[in-house]
């Protein structure tokens, strides 16, 4: 990858995606300038000044989500835009103006100001794998899961997922407005992704992890889950902007596992974690896995990193940061 002589925008650059796609976008070489929403916050800038190559090359921008016009000056001639940014929050106590309205309107102010922008050779937006199972199919271990693939809106609001609702909308809502537009567009649809942190605060995968091993929990659910590496994530999507032949919709999964198949290698890793040994629901079958398709995502050049490397990152990482002490 070599971004030299490219500038490129990164929303939401200060999120557990956002700040390793920056770090990678400033590796290849590229110019980034990364849109926050509080410039005063040190949480959200710290990490970012502080990677190598920053100070030549990454500047910091101001931008709301709910404002349009907000991000014109932060993509005004860029080459491309990786739209990272929307509320990564799965309940609230109006998820209408908390979760969906910032998701959907976000996209479509970003989007406002990339059809502005002449320069704009494509954009890359973080969707998730959310937007892609939750659709009702019966999953099993013949089945295989590909970008064809939509989840159901009308499912996720009756089942109370305003998380995944607000990524289906935005995405919909995305492909219209790039279409309608002519804005060369590809999104990218990554599992629970894990791995090192950047960030001095906790994401919702990672925090997963965390809380199975922290406080001792006494069960583990029965739930399956997609899972991959939050380094592929920010390759896959520099990759997305950089192969020519790139369009459409990619899943990231690098594996569908158990949560008790990731307690295993975290116990096989971590001795001393007080790893819970009992399903929460001991009578029920656990939920059968399934298969992901990955030649969308071979075709970017992604070979995943193995889930026994990414998580021993992320206790690594929680360790680093002092939210765990073993």
């Amino acid at each position: 990858m070599s971004g030299v002589g490219k500038v490129v925008c990164v929303t939401g650059a200060s999120g557990y995606i956002g700040s390793w796609l920056v770090k990678v976008l400033l590796q290849s070489g590229y110019i980034v300038k990364a849109t926050v929403s509080n410039l005063s916050d040190s949480k959200k800038t710290d990490h970012l000044v502080a990677l190598d190559g920053a100070e030549e090359k990454l500047h910091l921008f101001k931008a709301n989500l709910m404002e349009e016009g907000s991000f014109d000056t932060a993509i005004n001639g860029c080459d491309g835009v990786f739209h990272t940014a929307s509320p990564a929050i799965l309940s609230a106590i109006d998820p209408q103006a908390e979760i969906i309205e910032p998701a959907v309107k976000g996209t479509l102010n970003v989007l406002r100001s990339c059809a502005k922008a002449q320069s704009l050779k494509r954009v890359v937006i973080t969707s998730s794998f959310a937007s892609v199972l939750l659709n009702g199919k019966k999953l099993a271990p013949d089945v295989v899961v590909d970008e064809t693939w939509f989840s159901d809106p009308v499912l996720c609001e009756n089942l109370k997922l305003y998380y995944p609702l607000s990524k289906i909308l935005a995405e919909e809502a995305a492909w219209k407005f790039a279409k309608e537009n002519q804005i060369d567009l590809v999104t990218i649809h990554p599992a629970l992704a894990l791995g090192p942190l950047l960030p001095p605060v906790i994401n919702n995968s990672v925090e997963l992890i965390m809380n199975l091993v922290i406080n001792g929990p006494q069960t583990f659910p029965i739930s399956v889950c997609g899972f991959l590496d939050v380094r592929d994530v920010a390759n896959a999507h520099v990759q997305a902007f950089e192969v020519a032949s790139a369009s459409g919709r990619y899943n990231l999964v690098g594996c569908v596992a158990h949560i008790s198949d990731v307690l295993k290698i975290l116990e096989d890793l971590y001795p001393a974690l007080n790893i819970p040994e009992k399903c929460e629901v001991e009578a029920q079958p656990l939920m059968p896995k399934y298969q992901v398709s990955d030649v969308k995502a071979k075709s970017l050049g992604i070979n995943y990193i193995p889930l026994k490397v990414s998580l021993r990152d992320t206790i690594g990482g929680l360790k680093e940061k002092g939210f765990l002490n073993f």
